[in-house]
């Protein structure tokens, strides 16, 4: 062969290389969560329900929210509340209804007085919210 046809061949290559590496700089990396710290917070929420304790339930599903919602804005998610947060998020879930369900079963805590939750509902709902929390990476 030729030696100019071997240095077109290098520089192709070399051009190839370049773009390659130049879309890979310019990728938006996804958020990195300090998992070690969501894991502790999440133990911490998932230990504070007990099932003889019914005062435990209602705080355990808010926490969790919290929690969610705190994972939500650091990703850097637009929206005045949570429930704006998980609309603009919905395809980052594997379980987006279950999701729904418990932040909804948080805002009756948070706003209809008086109103509790079995064992069975709060386990349920942080069961969703820790799903939802391991969908986005923070767990």
């Amino acid at each position: 062969m030729n030696i100019s046809v071997w240095f077109l061949l290098i520089a192709v290559l070399i051009v190839g290389i370049l773009i390659f590496v130049s879309i890979l700089m310019t990728q938006k990396r996804g958020h990195v969560f300090n998992t070690a710290k969501y894991q502790s917070d999440w133990l911490k929420i998932e230990n504070s329900l007990v099932k003889d304790n019914p005062a435990t339930y209602n705080m355990s599903v808010v926490e969790a929210d919290k929690l969610l919602d705190k994972a939500l804005r650091e990703m850097g998610t637009p929206g005045k509340n949570m429930g704006e947060r998980l609309k603009r998020s919905s395809g980052k879930f594997t379980q987006l209804n279950a999701v729904w369900h418990a932040h909804k079963l948080r805002n009756q805590i948070a706003h209809e007085h008086g109103f509790s939750v079995e064992y069975l509902q709060a386990k349920r709902a942080l069961n969703s919210f820790y799903q939802a929390l391991k969908d986005l990476g923070a767990i």
